[in-house]
């Protein structure tokens, strides 16, 4: 595909998106004129190596996994960036999947009360929702993103080249998130290119490198996942309203899920894909999701692959899964936030977990126990 070019306005931040096939080359300006330090894990390391003066930055190399979204983390790259002896004007460069995209957000907005960003997303999760809109944290206590800012960098790089030797495990975490952007965009054009695309993938995706149809149809989705995301945080770049909100669908079931199970066990697609059968069956409980659209949801994401049966075995027990549901930061005033999918496209709901009649539906939702 030829190099794609967003340009969004996230309050005062001017956020840059490339899209294209290459790593980044010597004409992107990676750097800038700024002291800069690159961050990686041991996945991506060799990636940056062939970054232009890729073997002359600092580069601090965090371990891979959902595991290394620490405190201590945090603690790594601020240590490398004083060591490199980057100032105010520094530049912080995340080059990964979201793990590294968000600890590295995270960190460029606390070293010396703020330096500047930029992101070279790797894998298809980052590409389609980690890396763009600013949300940077990490894990703390138990809880998936507990700590974290909100810091967009002023540009991202997507090298398509990069997700050549991306694990299926995680071209299938990307997918639920490509899947999620289609549903509550309500976007027909998109679901049938995710349609389209499934084959391939299905089949074998590395196989499918050299296929133009197929490589068109990724080039598609991923550019139209950015365009959905960056439009929708353009108007609510904080969540202060409702619009961002609903890029939460299958989020507070799904991160709930992510936490009981133990965090890293699940990747997070794989967690929101399950997430979002779930409030598609809340939905559908409360009149809110037609049972027509839950059933296409419901087989969109079940031929991908997904673990949708409710308990997820990867579950835990009950209380355990409650107790992580009613810690999601997402909560307001005591009460629950939940997205669900509906006419147009979603709806943001809020209930009082100490409803009981509300906590039975869930408890039979999660349970296995609600049927559409």
């Amino acid at each position: 595909m030829t190099k794609t070019e967003y340009r969004f306005t996230f309050g005062t931040v001017e956020s840059r998106v490339y899209i294209g096939e290459k790593l980044p080359a010597p004409g992107d300006d990676l750097y800038g004129t700024s002291k800069a330090l690159v961050v990686c894990d041991t996945n991506t390391e060799y990636l940056v190596r062939r970054f232009p003066k890729g073997r002359e930055i600092p580069c601090c190399v965090l371990p891979a996994g959902e595991e290394a979204k620490t405190w201590e983390s945090v603690e790594h790259v601020l240590e490398a960036a004083y060591t490199a002896g980057l100032g105010r004007d520094g530049l912080i460069i995340g080059a990964g999947g979201g793990v590294i995209t968000d600890i590295a957000g995270f960190a460029a907005a606390i070293y010396m009360r703020g330096v500047r960003l930029r992101l070279v997303s790797t894998t298809l999760l980052g590409m389609v929702d980690a890396s763009v809109g600013g949300k940077t944290g990490f894990d703390l206590l138990g809880v998936k993103n507990l700590a974290g800012a909100f810091y967009p960098a002023e540009a991202v790089y997507m090298p398509l080249e990069s997700l050549a030797t991306l694990p299926h495990r995680e071209w299938k975490s990307g997918m639920a998130e490509v899947i999620k952007t289609a549903v509550l965009a309500g976007d027909r054009e998109m679901v049938s290119r995710i349609r389209s695309f499934r084959d391939v993938y299905l089949g074998g995706i590395l196989d499918a490198g050299g296929r133009d149809e197929a490589r068109n149809d990724l080039g598609y989705l991923i550019s139209r996942a950015v365009e959905i995301k960056g439009r929708i945080v353009e108007e609510d770049p904080k969540e202060t309203g409702e619009r961002r909100a609903l890029l939460n669908l299958g989020h507070t079931f799904g991160h709930a899920l992510e936490a009981s199970a133990g965090l890293g066990r699940l990747t997070h697609g794989e967690a929101v894909a399950w997430g979002v059968i779930r409030a598609c069956e809340l939905g559908h409980a409360l009149g809110l999701t037609a049972l027509e659209q839950a059933l296409e949801i419901r087989e969109l994401i079940q031929s991908y692959g997904y673990t949708t049966e409710a308990p997820h075995p990867a579950m835990g027990n009950m209380d355990g899964y409650f107790r992580a549901l009613e810690g999601d930061k997402k909560k307001k005033a005591g009460r629950l936030v939940f997205i669900v999918p509906a006419k147009r496209s979603a709806e943001k709901i809020t209930i009082d977990p100490e409803d009981l009649r509300f906590r039975a539906v869930l408890r039979s939702i999660i349970n296995g126990d609600y049927h559409f």
